[in-house]
């Protein structure tokens, strides 16, 4: 499955990156699944989106947990709970 993920302040000032279109392994059916998929490349990935970075979710532009499943073609966004400026 083909997904967008988008990263937003502090995020993506860490990743260096603000968007990445990404095809998920099988298994990886969930926001949260995406979330631990990336980390386990290491390093920035780990660091920036680990579990205990109080991150928000969004699919599809809708703010979503971790359980919330993933539908083709679709959109996750990582972001840190405030943002602004």
């Amino acid at each position: 499955m083909e997904i967008t993920l988008r990263f937003f302040a502090s995020v993506r000032e860490a990743l260096g990156t603000a968007e990445e279109t990404v095809t998920l392994p099988p298994g990886v059916a969930t926001v949260g699944a995406v979330r631990e998929y990336l980390m386990a490349r290491g390093g920035a990935w780990e660091q920036a989106l680990g579990a205990e970075r109080p991150l928000r979710t969004a699919f599809n532009h809708v703010m979503c947990p971790a359980d919330t499943p993933l539908e083709a073609g679709g959109e996750v966004a990582f972001f840190p709970p405030v943002t602004g400026g």
